[in-house]
């Protein structure tokens, strides 16, 4: 779906809603004590909606169930998610897929070392009848942009999409675009190639609520995959796949989740955990407040998908390697000794206590 009819019209963003932080409502019987655990919120919607968007993607993706969870989850808490895998995996059609249940302009960007930022925000072109200069948006005006083998791009092209992925706005010769919303970026990459490639900034990663990682299929999933491809159903027909949430319905959803009830003694338990990123001795950097955020919005997000109106310690520790694990840099010493981003995290949520 391209983009049509964009308002580029400088527009002020819309303030967020204030968190809730009421306290529990009591039971008011012993007699039906099911009554005190029944959500407060209704998410029947949200659930029935969330569980379309499962089905129609499962006509094409075989398994990859907790990917697409942590996927609808960063729908729901509007966050940018950085798929990491090996060719092969489904990655970019995992990512198309979910587009195509939104029904909002979708636009795909092919990263090359030869990309310039005006190629990916636009360009002003001069009109030679009215003298004067017109924006030209790029495939960034979208509300949901893929952005296939970002590693593959120069700094310079990976820097123009700082202030469009953290403000949502795009600054072209001192005029601001306000994008539409939502706008989701869904990026991929290899992890393997080096050669063509080029390293992220760390400004970037941290604009991404998720880092994923796409792995192999599970031996009876293969099989499931062979057995379709083999049966006639090799071509991967993404037309099959239908809308289910336009923009409307995707805000009235965001609006529940930010809604969720959030006890104090959890966000003080976000707090903690990535307060020791700061101070863990195999890491070189820590995540910053930024990755508290994005803790505190994808396990309210979580927990709504989850059909429950309160955040839990299991949300925030199910969440933790996703929003951490591209946010801290390990020490060259332990880098040496083979060690990796998630089994710091690990010792990091065995090493905080669990609020009760």
């Amino acid at each position: 779906m391209e983009p049509e009819n964009l308002d580029l019209t400088p527009q002020p963003s819309a303030p967020a809603a204030p968190e809730s932080f009421a306290a529990p409502v009591p039971a008011t019987t012993a007699a039906a004590p099911e009554a005190a655990f029944a959500p407060r919120t209704d998410f029947a919607r949200l659930t029935a909606q969330t569980e379309a968007i499962r089905t129609e993607i499962g006509k094409i993706i075989v398994g990859q169930t907790d990917l697409l969870e942590l996927l609808l989850t960063a729908v729901l808490a509007d966050g940018h998610v950085l798929l990491e895998g090996v060719p092969g995996v489904a990655k970019t059609l995992m990512a198309k897929l979910l587009a195509r249940t939104l029904a909002v302009p979708f636009s795909r960007i092919q990263f090359t070392p030869d990309l310039m930022p005006s190629d990916v925000l636009g360009t002003s072109v001069f009109r030679q009848n009215k003298a004067d200069f017109e924006f030209r948006p790029g495939p960034i005006f979208a509300s949901v942009v893929l952005i296939d083998e970002i590693n593959r791009a120069p700094a310079k092209t990976q820097a123009a999409l700082f202030e469009v992925m953290e403000e949502r706005t795009v600054t072209q010769d001192g005029t601001t675009y306000a994008m539409q919303e939502p706008f989701l970026v869904l990026a991929t990459q290899n992890p393997i190639e080096q050669e063509g490639t080029y390293r992220l900034p760390e400004a970037q990663l941290d604009r991404f609520l998720f880092k994923l990682h796409v792995g192999y299929p599970t031996l009876a999933e293969e099989v499931q995959i062979l057995t379709g491809h083999h049966g006639g159903q090799g071509s991967t027909n993404l037309e099959a796949v239908q809308p289910i949430l336009s923009a409307a319905d995707l805000a009235q959803l965001r609006q529940q989740v930010r809604q969720q009830r959030v006890e104090a003694n959890i966000l003080e338990y976000i707090a903690k955990l990535v307060g020791q990123t700061r101070a863990h001795k195999s890491l070189y950097l820590g995540a910053s407040p930024r990755a508290s955020l994005a803790l505190l919005n994808g396990a309210k997000a979580l927990a709504a998908l989850r059909g429950r109106d309160f955040v839990t310690p299991e949300d925030v520790q199910f969440l933790a390697p996703s929003v951490l694990r591209h946010r801290i840099m390990l020490t060259p010493e332990r880098e040496m000794e083979g060690g990796t981003p998630d089994e710091v995290v690990k010792q990091i949520i065995q090493s905080v206590e669990v609020p009760r």
